[in-house]
């Protein structure tokens, strides 16, 4: 498993908004993850007419592992495939003034203890609120916050008492983070998902990378929410983010 200073991943992050690097796809070789399922062979982010594909491959079995139950939201783990990009936040609908230097990313999700997809039943159970273990997709806002560990990542808090604009298919929680729905194929050794590109502009020069991650809720549950625990796999190696969107 690759293992970062917690600081370097929140530079590292940060690093990309100025990164010069060309490439289209990012290939990588296989063995940087401890899990062959988080282990990033191959990642690409695309444009096909309307949509954006994103696309993630690994090693072994996609999918494969989830977090294990805690039987509560708080403390609870999450394990996710991750696209962190240059869009700005704002074309997904997020506060531009509170996000403007955050990191937009596409994440697939999974974690049996909640689920933060209401307007979405994707176990067609027709129980909206049992789905959180199926893997789905969220648009998140990252930044650093060291309340998360040094130089730690986090998914970035909603200030106490504003009222941001936010993405219309926000789930509620008071963190920057949307259900848009967008429904992920899972299949062997990949990940895609094809997002509809809706009201998104600003897609010139877009670059990307490919990261696979756990997340936790923290224990007592208040800002900061959702910290970045583990970094398991970075397509680049340095998450310096030289894809280039097609």
């Amino acid at each position: 498993m690759i293992v970062f200073h917690r600081g370097f991943i929140a530079l590292a992050a940060l690093a990309f908004l100025t990164s010069t690097a060309v490439a289209d796809e990012i290939k990588a070789e296989g063995g940087n993850a401890e899990q062959p399922d988080f282990d990033v062979v191959q990642t690409e982010v695309t444009r096909e007419d309307n949509w954006l594909v994103f696309s993630m491959q690994v090693d072994g079995q996609a999918g494969a592992t989830k977090p294990a139950s805690t039987g509560a939201l708080a403390g609870s783990g999450v394990f996710a495939y991750v696209w962190p990009t240059t869009i700005k936040a704002s074309e997904i609908g997020f506060e531009h003034a509170l996000t403007k230097k955050g990191i937009l990313a596409f994440a697939v999700t999974a974690h049996p203890d909640f689920d933060d997809t209401p307007l979405f039943d994707e176990n067609a159970d027709g129980d909206l609120a049992n789905d959180g273990d199926y893997w789905h997709s969220h648009w998140v806002v990252l930044t650093p916050d060291n309340a998360c560990g040094e130089g730690a990542l986090k998914v970035m808090d909603v200030p106490e008492g504003t009222n941001p604009n936010m993405p219309k298919t926000w789930p509620g929680l008071p963190i920057m983070i949307d259900s848009p729905g967008y429904a992920p194929l899972v299949s062997e050794n990949s990940i895609t998902v094809r997002v509809p590109l809706d009201n998104l502009t600003s897609l010139h020069n877009v670059s990307f990378d490919g990261v696979t991650s756990a997340l936790q809720v923290n224990a007592e549950v208040h800002a900061p929410l959702l910290c970045v625990t583990d970094v398991f796999d970075v397509a680049s190696g340095d998450l310096s983010l030289p894809g280039k969107l097609k």
